[in-house]
């Protein structure tokens, strides 16, 4: 797969989820200023506090200052719990819109018989839910917590950010250009991690035939080139992962070194000994903690979003323009040399098969369990989709049938309230084109 591609389709999901909860946004800018008001602030009151209040023999306005940013790590506080709520708000839709795809895609592909496939699926999107609410969080976080200390620093003193900023955007520059091979790396960590699994679950399940075939060393080989390779995955992804540490070495410590150092150029400058504390109070308490998030975040549950939402679109990629429902002329039923099989690798459980069904007629299939009745009823349906040639209901395919014009009562029936006539014409439209179901008072359509 092109990563150029990956990268666009994983950025549209994301931009989506983003855009449909404006309200969600607003509601987590204005909590998130409040969140930042610390970041802001704690420069300042230990600046005012030392150089106001104890330097100048006020105790009082020193404590002043410092009671005025416990107040405001108070309302951090409370806005920090707002501000999961907004975030698990904006996260929640784009773990339904996934799981949509992901049914959706099955149903269409024929894998929802796959139990495992169906719940690694299911696991990769609750990962990407756990990822996107980690990722907004943290870039939230970074981006108010950045322009509260530059707006800190300016109004205490514009000098500092000569020797804060540099080294600060450096360090960030570094990380973000470690972040595509990092996303690499760690996907092919993952898929290395999953063959493994998937090779020790075979052996546990076949130890008897390889023990009586004489296969110890053969597959006891073929899981040590498994373990080597990830092993090796593993190794390569450690290599990128050491930028991470000196991303926050020049961008989180290295302007600490520089104030210090500095602290002459500072003086000169009319600099107090109060601010250039302040200074250091925005660096370590704030901007170098915000970056070590950001690294964190995005170096983990970034790379884990990119990765898991491209195996989602990958194993269930978006339906193309849906084709018009048709009600059919008739109700003849053909099948022309249909094949179907539940999954790339699975035994055809209906190979080649022809019939006629005349309309009017009935056709009753009785067989042992497994031998393809149920299989059959959902391919006349339109449930499942041949592999090979078509089935076709009064000259349509089935798959295009208007809900309407067909009837499934499945070995399990969801039966609604109602008469059995009221059950099976429950899509039967009307004359104003509402369903009958649904004119029924207190009657759920079903999804």
């Amino acid at each position: 797969m092109n990563p150029q591609d990956t990268g666009g389709r994983v950025v549209h999901p994301l931009a989506h989820a983003l855009r449909r909860e404006p309200r969600q946004l607003v509601r987590l800018g204005l909590w998130s200023v409040v969140e930042a008001a610390p970041a802001f602030l704690i420069g300042q009151a230990v600046a005012r506090a030392i150089e106001d209040g104890f330097a100048a023999a006020a105790p009082m306005i020193g404590l002043a200052w410092l009671a005025a940013l416990g107040v405001a790590w108070l309302a951090g506080a409370v806005a920090a719990r707002q501000v999961v709520l907004a975030v698990a708000a904006v996260a929640e839709p784009f773990r339904d819109d996934l799981l949509t795809r992901v049914v959706a895609g099955a149903l269409r592909t024929g894998t929802g018989r796959d139990s495992a496939a169906v719940a690694r699926a299911g696991l990769q999107v609750e990962l990407a839910r756990d990822a996107f609410a980690a990722v907004v969080t943290t870039v939230r976080g970074f981006v108010f917590t950045v322009i509260s200390v530059v707006l800190g620093l300016l109004t205490l003193a514009p000098e500092t950010l000569l020797l804060v900023m540099p080294p600060f955007l450096a360090g960030l520059c570094l990380f973000l250009a470690s972040l595509p091979a990092l996303a690499r790396r760690q996907r092919a960590y993952l898929v290395a991690d999953e063959r493994l699994a998937e090779a020790m679950t075979e052996m546990a399940g076949g130890l008897r035939d390889i023990e009586a075939c004489g296969l110890r060393d053969s597959v006891a080989a073929r899981l040590e080139r498994r373990v080597g390779a990830q092993a090796a995955a593993a190794r390569r992804l450690a290599r990128v992962s050491a930028v991470r540490t000196a991303a926050l070495a020049a961008g989180g410590w290295l302007p600490v070194v520089l104030v210090l150092a500095g602290t002459p150029w500072l003086m000169e400058r009319g600099v107090g000994a109060g601010v250039i504390v302040g200074t250091l109070a925005y660096v370590t308490q704030s901007l170098a903690p915000a970056l070590g998030g950001l690294v964190q975040g995005l170096g983990v549950s970034g790379v884990r979003l990119a990765v898991s939402l491209g195996r989602i679109l990958a194993m269930a990629p978006p339906p193309a323009l849906a084709p018009p429902l048709i009600r059919p002329a008739t109700t003849e039923i053909r099948l022309d040399a249909v094949t179907f099989a539940y999954g790339p690798h699975s035994a055809p459980v209906v190979v080649g098969l022809d019939l006629v069904v005349p309309e009017g007629d009935h056709l009753a299939i009785v067989g042992p369990s497994g031998a393809g009745k149920s299989t059959l009823a959902s391919l006349i349906s339109g449930l499942l989709r041949p592999g090979k040639g078509e089935v076709l209901v009064g000259g349509v395919p089935a798959d295009r049938l208007d809900p309407a014009a067909r009837v499934l009562i499945p070995q399990e029936a969801y039966v609604f309230r109602g008469t059995l006539r009221e059950n099976l014409l429950y899509h039967a439209r009307t004359d104003t084109g509402r369903t009958r179901g649904r004119r029924k008072r207190g009657r759920r359509t079903p999804r």
